[in-house]
């Protein structure tokens, strides 16, 4: 099974640089980020100190979001954001520099929550354009951008696969952008009451990427109730071949247990 980790959500309790070591230590060989800086467009040191982390580790960056604004804060995308445009357009470039260095091909774009100051229908027409730009910027080294449907983020519109592959529909409708791809997201997707089975039958082999963490808790595998172990089978049967994103929190010590508990019984 080829996993990478997330290295926004997991090891934690590390500084942001030292995650990618850590995951290598653990034995994984390929990371994934969130955006890792304050700014749209960080100065070209952070840039740099970000690239060496992961090339010093040995490992291969598979995924990295386009700046989200402030998470933590509640922020979840700029992608339908009006009055921060310029500051996407400028992110892509970012993203797409960082991709071509490393190696890394696929680009999560979060859509944004709804906003007081703009109707549905503005900020959808934004998000279509500010996604087609991105799938442009990065389809030159190759890339894909990802489309996620996200739980616990009350202002956020896109809920189902359903209502994701909607806005990938709509945008290749109207840019002829081929490369954009939904990331099923199975913890979201189960908690916001998706069918995730049929979701898999349907669309598993034109996944983007697939991420995973248990429910009740988005803790590691086997600290709840979803079959994770099966919907990545079935996924894999029906054609999926990328990785496994494991988006799940869950402290440093015990972080990998699972995994180590699978490696002996093979």
């Amino acid at each position: 099974m080829t996993y990478t980790v997330n290295c926004s959500i997991l090891l934690t309790e590390l500084p942001l640089l030292e995650r990618p070591a850590a995951a290598k230590a653990a034995g994984f060989d390929a990371v994934e980020f969130w955006w890792p800086f304050e700014s749209s467009v960080p100065a070209d040191a952070e840039i740099t100190r970000f690239e060496n982390a992961i090339r010093d580790a040995g490992v291969q960056l598979t995924g990295l979001n386009f700046n989200a604004g402030n998470m933590p804060g509640g922020d979840r995308g700029l992608v339908s954001w009006k009055g921060r445009e310029s500051e996407f357009k400028d992110n892509i470039d970012v993203v797409a520099g960082i991709g071509e260095r490393l190696g890394c091909k696929a680009f999560n774009a979060l859509y944004g929550n709804r906003q007081d100051d703009a109707t549905p229908e503005e900020q959808d027409e934004l998000a279509a354009k500010n996604l087609a730009a991105a799938a442009e910027g990065v389809a030159r080294i190759g890339g894909t951008v990802l489309l996620e449907p996200v739980s616990g983020a009350p202002r956020y519109p896109l809920l189902t696969a359903e209502d994701a592959l909607q806005v990938i529909a709509r945008v290749k409708a109207e840019s002829g952008a081929g490369n954009i791809k939904l990331l099923a997201d199975f913890y979201h997707l189960a908690v916001n009451g998706d069918d995730v089975e049929s979701v898999i039958e349907n669309h598993a082999k034109d996944f983007g990427h697939i991420q995973i963490a248990d429910n009740p808790g988005r803790g590691a595998p086997g600290t709840g109730t979803l079959p994770l172990g099966e919907w990545i089978a079935r996924s894999r049967e029906l054609g999926y071949e990328g990785y496994i994103g494991l988006e799940y929190k869950e402290p440093q010590e015990t972080a990998f247990s699972w995994a180590i508990r699978q490696r002996v019984s093979q």
